[in-house]
């Protein structure tokens, strides 16, 4: 099969799609048969070294969408169940998502949204659980406030419409251009990138602003980023964290089900053939991204 993978550091070009054996599932493991992968920043931080570090070849790709063709023992799911999954780690030893086939735990699966395509599907996994494992850390209740940098980006869209879908008022920190999207994700207030913002209950921080982002945290209050252990030192009683992401087929099922529901909305950018990895990467290192990219073996 097919597989991008990085074997030395460096930009979009690093990338190169390799042949390599078809992945077999052990037990409690199911193999997917790919139909589109969403390409993520965490993707671009691996190519480039800027996290891990290490060398031999490293696959690429955290979200899948597709269709299990088979199942290692122990496994519930059937051949041929249309599904989406998250295959976790930064440093694949192994190909990724970004693959004709690639194997997962059965836990890491949920089957696939109704309402959209395979493409839409594929950017759900990783950013949606990352916002939803980032409000559970907050622990916010109906009625508190919330302030979510990055709002326009993958994370920072899926936390305002959770955060709002929990009753939680939401104000989106997101640059001008983007007001109009934000608050249509259900943001109650918008503050421009650059702007004073009044104390919150709680920042999620999914742009990365670090301890400057303190100052729009009440006292006692709590921020959570994403960027795992480069949460800023806690002052003024403000709870400090970071997600870690996990695989979680059941909470995923969840997200699935409110994307069903229309309570979450996915954005695509663009798609690329696998083939054209390197032209993904170099698309999404130009920014202005809205939405995600997708691979499409």
């Amino acid at each position: 099969m097919r597989a991008a993978v990085v074997t030395a550091f460096g930009g979009p070009e690093a990338v190169r799609i390799v042949e390599t054996e078809v992945p077999e599932p052990a037990a409690g493991q199911v193999r997917i048969k790919v139909a589109a992968a969403a390409l993520n920043p965490v993707d671009a931080m691996v190519r480039s070294g800027a996290v891990g570090g290490g060398g031999g070849r490293l696959g690429l790709g955290w979200d899948a969408a597709g269709t299990i063709d088979a199942t290692g023992p122990g496994s519930d799911w059937a051949v041929g169940t249309a599904v989406v999954a998250l295959h976790h780690g930064v440093l694949k030893t192994t190909p990724g998502t970004h693959a004709e086939y690639v194997v997962v735990d059965s836990a890491a699966v949920a089957a696939a949204p109704k309402t959209v395509d395979a493409v839409h599907a594929s950017t759900l996994p990783l950013n949606a659980l990352t916002a939803v494992q980032a409000l559970d850390l907050l622990d916010l209740r109906p009625g508190q406030t919330l302030l979510v940098t990055g709002a326009a980006g993958a994370v920072g869209g899926y936390a305002v419409q959770l955060a709002a879908d929990q009753g939680i008022q939401v104000t989106a920190l997101a640059g001008e251009a983007d007001a109009e999207l934000v608050t249509g994700l259900g943001a109650a207030r918008f503050a421009a990138r650059g702007s004073a913002a009044t104390p919150h209950d709680a920042v999620l921080d999914a742009a990365v602003v670090g301890a400057e982002a303190l100052q729009w945290v009440r006292d006692e209050g709590a921020y959570t980023g994403v960027i795992t252990q480069l949460e800023p030192a806690p002052v003024r009683g403000i709870r400090t964290a970071t997600v870690s992401v996990t695989a979680d087929g059941a909470r995923l099922a969840e997200l699935v089900t409110l994307l069903d529901s229309g309570t979450l909305t996915t954005r695509v950018a663009g798609t690329f053939s696998l083939d054209a990895a390197v032209q993904a990467h170099a698309r999404l290192a130009e920014g202005g991204v809205r939405g995600r990219l997708a691979l499409l073996p």
